[in-house]
């Protein structure tokens, strides 16, 4: 016999991708599939490592879902609270997920594997390793719904501070609390190599020096060689053509 707490799991599992009702006790009506696709399809410029698997040609029952998922998120009502989202967005988004990763967590060489579909032509493998180790929050080598919705989140609905803290933090690779020359130099050669040779217009060979060395020459107010998160936060809110990055994706959903 199940215990209670493994039968409330379930439900909330259920709940949270609108395969069972909490009203009526029953399944409803699948929603549409073309409508899911297109919302997630919204989702795309801000966060296409993860959201392109979503939309796969391939498609789940919920009751092999519900069998195959080893991994509980928490309830959706926490989830709710947690983020910038609400209860039917992230239904959709738990659906998608749990399609491409019946287990409930996504692992590196996933990642980076879903990644490298946006880049045929460039080497993603490094920005990808750069940008899990961002959604890694608990540094456990694998990212769950609750760490990817939360910097989902983020980024698409948090405040310029929380976006622009996130963005700190994807760049300071050791965590320590600034960015180092470096960590900025690796950063910006994975996006190079990312993007490949075959861009247009044809990139310099130097433009990723000459982009570290810009980046440094705003950023670094007291030229100690490291940028902490007090300059980066002060250069990037003085910045008018951040600033207007930063709302980009404020009604992508």
């Amino acid at each position: 016999m199940k215990s209670r707490s493994q039968d409330q799991s379930l439900s909330d599992s259920r709940e949270l991708d609108r395969s069972y009702d909490p009203l009526t006790g029953n399944p409803p009506s699948k929603p549409n599939k073309k409508t899911i696709k297109q919302r997630f399809l919204k989702l795309l410029p801000c966060c296409r490592s993860v959201t392109i698997s979503f939309i796969s040609q391939g498609n789940i029952s919920d009751d092999d879902e519900l069998s195959t998922v080893r991994y509980r998120p928490e309830r959706i009502d926490r989830l709710v609270q947690q983020t910038n989202f609400t209860k039917k967005e992230l239904q959709v988004l738990y659906r998608g997920f749990k399609n491409e990763c019946p287990s409930g967590v996504v692992n590196e060489e996933t990642f980076k594997s879903i990644y490298s579909q946006f880049f045929p032509h460039g080497d993603s493998s490094m920005y990808a390793h750069f940008l899990f180790e961002a959604f890694d929050t608990h540094n456990n080598g694998s990212v769950s719904f609750e760490d990817f919705i939360v910097s989902l989140s983020i980024i698409l609905r948090g405040s310029i501070t929380d976006k622009l803290n996130w963005a700190f933090n994807l760049y300071d690779l050791n965590k320590d609390g600034c960015i180092t020359r470096e960590e900025m130099t690796d950063i910006m050669g994975s996006i190079y190599d990312m993007m490949g040779k075959y861009t247009y217009p044809c990139m310099k060979e130097n433009a990723s020096k000459e982009h570290v060395d810009n980046f440094f020459q705003k950023m670094d107010k007291n030229k100690d060689g490291v940028v902490t998160i007090e300059e980066f936060l002060d250069t990037c809110q003085k910045d008018e053509s951040i600033m207007q990055s930063m709302h980009m994706f404020d009604n992508v959903i």
